[in-house]
């Protein structure tokens, strides 16, 4: 497929999604959210992908929302904005394949929001991370105050999205935004080889935790732990656990198909 504001390639059964608005700082914007819906959903329902890695071309991953197609804006055209942006977000998350947001630079307002949602965040020695809206008189739109307190605990997601202030990318592991920082030089081969070590992995089962996780995490202890039971279920019935489990007995590699 092809796009006018993001690239995306395919490769091995990894899916590259690149903002690709450079002189904009990858920008979002009405016509970019709408490029990674399309792009989401056809990665969503195309079986040879199995991993997807989210990134942006040149210094920034995604600075934030448009801000001069956001001040054209009335309060109606506002608010259709932020549920099309908050619905990408949804469908990034939630996708039944892992997502892996490799943070080469600026990640502000809505760019951190959707690193956010993928799965997990790689980052740029180089990266920063932030809520900044509050300092254009309004709070983050698409899902930041949702996300941010559920990764980093309320307390510190008042402090950052309060401040405006950014931080650093090591800042941002110490307090869980993260999941690992690297030379920059040394991000994208890092997120392709978490890539491949997820997807020498059961598919099922991988489908399956992410379903489990993302669910349980809107529901209480024993509720969250009863859903488990049922995702687990799922894995259990599948071929993939019968050949991971005879695999294991007979001290071989197992050859997971997906089903």
């Amino acid at each position: 497929m092809e796009f006018k504001n993001i690239l995306l390639e395919e490769k091995e059964g990894i899916a590259y999604v690149t903002l690709n608005r450079p002189k904009a700082l990858n920008a979002l914007n009405t016509e970019v959210l709408s490029e990674l819906d399309s792009a989401f959903r056809y990665i969503d329902k195309t079986e040879d992908i199995r991993t997807v890695i989210v990134t942006g071309s040149g210094r920034a991953f995604i600075a934030g929302a448009d801000i001069a197609q956001m001040s054209a804006l009335d309060g109606t055209e506002g608010r259709d904005m932020t549920i099309q942006g908050q619905k990408v977000m949804e469908l990034i998350e939630n996708i039944n394949k892992p997502v892996i947001a490799a943070v080469n630079g600026f990640a502000l307002g809505g760019g951190c929001e959707l690193a956010m949602a993928c799965d997990v965040r790689f980052a740029s020695e180089k990266a920063k991370f932030g809520q900044p809206e509050v300092n254009l008189g309004i709070i983050p739109g698409y899902g930041g105050t949702q996300r941010l307190p559920r990764l980093v605990g309320k307390g510190m997601a008042k402090y950052l999205i309060y401040s405006a202030e950014l931080i650093s990318a090591q800042e941002a592991k110490e307090i869980g935004l993260v999941q690992k920082v690297v030379p920059a030089e040394e991000l994208m081969a890092e997120a392709e080889k978490f890539a491949r070590t997820i997807m020498a992995k059961a598919p099922v089962a991988i489908k399956m935790a992410k379903v489990a996780i993302n669910n349980g995490m809107n529901l209480d202890l024993n509720s969250g732990v009863a859903y488990e039971a049922e995702a687990y279920t799922s894995t259990f019935v599948s071929s993939d656990r019968v050949e991971g489990m005879r695999a294991f007995v007979e001290k071989r590699e197992a050859q997971f198909k997906g089903k």
